[in-house]
């Protein structure tokens, strides 16, 4: 059967994609739990939306047991120190700004950049991913855009006093997606998810999240530079 990707069919049950899928795996495991416990946080911080944040954490919470059965499916093992370390630099941002009541840099680590890293992560995937991961994953997408939906309502609603605010967390947090991205270029490659493809799609997703807020297309070029320069 011709193939739509451009590389050779994927086995994977060879111990190479394995070996890069406990990686990955990890990875979405952890990005969902964290993104649960900082859903958790903000429900404290933003307390008229309280409600609608503890569901968002719940959602998080049946994304990760997801993501643990296609692991388990495969028979992988997630490395889950990996993933922490992976996550590390921007859990300890969010930490910082929630212990600081910066409720504005914490929606813009969780609600844009996390949720738009992982929106890209999975479209990328799913064309590429077993059938049994494909259809935990597009369940899963769908869920992600009314994450990032609540936080572009939230920022939009307070753009102008957030706006500074927003451009120092963005030229703080952006350099890091970067970096996340390098550090699982190879084991991206090995699930036929080409780095380029995943910058393309999450700064697609970024760039209209932040306009959708208020910037301007100049001020979202300057914005995005962060990252390119980083």
């Amino acid at each position: 059967m011709q193939q739509l990707v451009d590389q050779p069919e994927l086995d994977f049950q060879s111990e190479v994609y394995k070996d890069a899928y406990s990686r990955i795996n990890a990875i979405v495991i952890e990005g969902e739990q964290e993104a649960h416990a900082n859903y958790l946080k903000l429900a404290e911080l933003l307390s008229e939306n309280q409600d609608e944040l503890i569901r968002l954490s719940k959602m998080e919470s049946r994304h990760k047991k997801g993501f643990e059965a296609c692991g388990r499916n495969l028979k992988v093992t997630p490395d889950m120190q990996f993933a922490q370390e992976f996550f590390a630099p921007l859990h300890q941002n969010f930490q910082k700004a929630a212990a600081e009541g910066k409720v504005v840099t914490c929606l813009l680590i969780q609600s844009l950049i996390i949720e738009c890293f992982a929106i890209a992560a999975y479209n990328i995937y799913i064309p590429v991913a077993d059938d049994f991961a494909r259809k935990i994953t597009e369940g899963v997408v769908k869920d992600e855009y009314s994450h990032l939906n609540f936080g572009e309502v939230w920022l939009k609603e307070h753009f102008e006093q957030s706006k500074a605010e927003l451009e120092e967390a963005n030229r703080q947090n952006l350099p890091i997606v970067w970096k996340m991205l390098n550090s699982v270029e190879d084991d991206a490659r090995t699930l036929a998810m080409e780095k380029e493809a995943l910058v393309e799609d999450f700064m697609i997703q970024y760039g209209e999240a932040l306009s959708n807020i208020g910037f301007s297309t100049r001020e979202l070029m300057r914005l995005s530079a962060y990252g390119i320069t980083g």
